[in-house]
């Protein structure tokens, strides 16, 4: 009697878990619904989505670390109060400096050659290397990694949108 007890209460414990999780992504993309460089569905990009809260109540939401990186760039006299990544696995926002982030690996990144994902925990960043390559890096390398890359990743960005113009003109 004792075990169902303990089960139903582990099952209402992770259902409203997850709901929370859900809730708490959907007042974000609902607040930031596409990013506001790319233009990307912040929510399609859930697993790479970046939230970067000021001080002083203003705030961000990005597609990627890419983006995320433009607008530190750009807001560099403010202060950010929080950063806070999607989780690849669940898409759950997840404080970015506490993840567990992997560089590089063979799937493509979000507006970038060289992938940066974040993980909540560790053993998921070690699968996903095993599976996909990469290396283990902490929020600031990765961030590091993002500006070193931002000139060939805008030039990629950049012919990637002319092919498209063209074949749209064609077609």
């Amino acid at each position: 009697m004792k075990k169902r007890g303990v089960v139903a209460l582990a099952m209402a414990l992770c259902l409203f878990t997850g709901m929370f999780v859900l809730a708490q992504a959907q007042e974000d993309v609902q607040k930031h619904p596409s990013c506001k460089y790319c233009g990307m569905d912040r929510e399609k990009f859930g697993h790479s989505r970046i939230l970067i809260e000021y001080d002083g109540a203003s705030g961000v939401g990005t597609c990627s670390i890419h983006c995320a990186a433009i607008d530190l760039a750009i807001n560099i006299d403010k202060t950010p109060k929080a950063i806070q990544v999607g989780d690849y696995n669940s898409k759950a926002l997840i404080d970015a400096a506490k993840a567990s982030w992997v560089i590089g690996g063979s799937k493509m990144g979000v507006m970038t050659k060289r992938a940066k994902w974040a993980f909540e925990n560790g053993q998921d960043a070690e699968k996903f290397i095993k599976e996909n390559g990469g290396r283990i890096a902490t929020f600031d390398e990765a961030m590091k990694a993002a500006y070193e890359d931002m000139y060939g990743d805008t030039k990629m960005i950049r012919e990637r949108r002319k092919m498209r113009k063209m074949e749209h003109k064609h077609n």
